[in-house]
């Protein structure tokens, strides 16, 4: 899954939440800091591949960090204190993915015309939601920010180092979040260690993989490769509606 995933900025925890869920029976909300725990693991082979290259270096990590940090911090203690449901999230990000990976299948980028970056307050508020969304279901937010942001108009390969880095950081402010809330609530908060590790490690090994392929993919390829999984990502949450 991370080969696959990586190379468009996305983690792959986003897909290992069901299966958790419904295969693992890990019981929520712990199946939330379990899936961050996935993201820690998993992600430093990819971003130690894009450090190498230079493609962290850029100011939009920093950006989405601004937001993102204390925006899974906010998540996590609105986890644990509120327990919103998933179906809330789920219809709304079926209402945001479904269009955004269906244009990203059928649009192409015109050669010679390039569209003005967003600005900067709209790249740190939209990780500030995006954290927050983390915090409560357990998503690094690649899912969510590689979409957004090269429906926005940046290029997948800047967008890919830049998710990653936010997803990593995000899940260990988050798994650090939910250590401590853990110690404060009666109720399973903690993360399933076993559980996130063994995955994590299975992450680590194909994210690296993954960014090692991106420079060979095409920016055409990796814009499919993404709407692919937000289109998809999309039909399992319809298909959990239904249910």
């Amino acid at each position: 899954m991370a080969v696959v995933t990586t190379p468009v900025g996305v983690s792959g925890a986003v897909f290992l939440l069901p299966i958790q869920l419904d295969l693992l029976g890990i019981p929520s909300p712990a199946v939330t800091p379990t899936n961050l725990m996935y993201n820690v693991v998993s992600t430093p082979g990819a971003l130690l591949r894009h450090h190498r290259t230079g493609r962290l270096r850029g100011p939009l990590t920093l950006q989405l960090l601004t937001g993102t940090v204390p925006g899974v911090v906010i998540g996590a203690v609105v986890r644990v204190l509120a327990a919103p449901g998933a179906g809330v999230f789920r219809a709304l990000a079926v209402g945001l993915l479904l269009p955004l990976g269906l244009w990203l299948l059928v649009s192409r980028p015109r050669r010679g015309v390039s569209r003005p970056p967003p600005r900067r307050r709209t790249i740190t508020g939209l990780g500030l939601l995006v954290g927050v969304v983390g915090g409560i279901y357990g998503i690094g937010g690649g899912s969510l920010l590689g979409p957004i942001l090269v429906g926005l108009g940046l290029p997948v390969v800047e967008v890919a180092p830049a998710a990653l880095a936010s997803t990593f950081v995000t899940s260990v402010a988050g798994v650090g979040a939910y250590g401590v809330l853990s110690l404060v609530s009666d109720g399973p908060v903690a993360p399933v260690w076993t559980v996130g590790l063994l995955c994590g490690t299975g992450g680590l090994l194909g994210g690296y993989l993954g960014a090692r392929l991106q420079p060979h993919v095409p920016e055409a390829g990796l814009r499919i490769v993404l709407g692919l999984l937000a289109v998809g990502l999309a039909t399992a949450y319809v298909v959990q509606l239904i249910r």
